[in-house]
């Protein structure tokens, strides 16, 4: 719904948590299955997962009210390299009755960006142990809740499939395939062939799994009909976006739902959701 991503480059992403639970409520009632945002940290009234999930619930809670079939799920806490303090709002929210869904991300990465002379720039590594990731993924398993993989490099791949073969990957996992757009860089780019070779990885696994192209544009690069095509679902969004334009999450919605009907796949409700993924109601 909005990620990082600031007013003074898309004067609609929502910040506030109504204006998020509002965004999520109109795009769920538009066709979206799954919801997911991130909070403005210096709204935070305590620190920690206490201070993370009061915002959170804030907006969850909103979101339930109308729509209690609603997947949701929050972000990580990015203030604290404790993984207990990054992750741990999820245990809050899960206690409250709002959470079937989790952020999991098994892996590390460099999210940096281009500079004008086309040279990688930036300094944000965005890390998880092999400790942390078995936190997250254990955690996720004690609670019952369903893991949402962020994969923005082929190695965080493999190690889903580590779990996976090791039948120890929580119930209901979705694997969401990263591409970059340039800004920011990282992994691979919005091509057929870099999706072919995450396919090549998958193959043998049952496992769901949906496209996403950060800074850049799933649709316009014709990676959103390539995985339609190969039976993948889409990831759409303003924190997402780097297109040339300034869309609301409704109409970025509009247009995947557009190509789904092009492409003959109808639209899965939040309950379809969960049944394919296999997620308890």
């Amino acid at each position: 719904m909005n990620g990082a991503t600031g007013r003074s480059r898309n004067p609609n992403v929502p910040i506030t948590p109504e204006e998020i639970a509002e965004d999520c409520l109109d795009c769920l009632n538009a066709g979206a299955a799954i919801v997911h945002h991130h909070d403005d940290p210096r709204a935070f009234l305590e620190p920690g997962p206490v201070g993370m999930a009061a915002l959170s619930h804030a907006t969850f809670f909103r979101i339930h009210a109308s729509r209690p079939d609603a997947l949701m799920y929050p972000t990580a806490n990015f203030g604290s390299a404790d993984i207990a303090d990054r992750w741990d709002h999820h245990r809050i929210l899960n206690d409250a009755g709002l959470l079937r869904m989790a952020l999991v991300d098994p892996g590390s990465v460099n999210l940096g960006t281009l500079a004008d002379d086309g040279t990688p720039t930036g300094s944000y590594v965005y890390a998880q142990s092999f400790d942390d990731i078995r936190y997250e993924l254990d955690a996720c398993r004690v609670l019952g809740l369903a893991p949402s993989i962020a994969c923005f490099e082929p190695g965080f791949l493999r190690t889903v499939l580590a779990y996976h073969d090791a039948g120890s990957l929580p119930p209901g996992a979705l694997v969401k395939l990263y591409f970059s757009g340039g800004r920011p860089l990282f992994g691979l780019p919005p091509t057929v062939w870099a999706l072919d070779t995450y396919l090549r990885l998958l193959e043998g696994t049952d496992l769901p799994w949906a496209v996403a192209v950060l800074g850049g544009d799933v649709i316009g690069t014709g990676l959103a009909a390539a995985a339609l095509e190969r039976g993948g679902h889409l990831r759409v969004g303003i924190e997402d976006y780097g297109g040339p334009d300034t869309p609301t999450n409704l109409e970025l919605l509009d247009r995947a739902t557009h190509l789904c009907e092009l492409v003959g796949r109808p639209l899965a409700s939040p309950s379809d959701a969960a049944t394919l993924l296999g997620i308890p109601k």
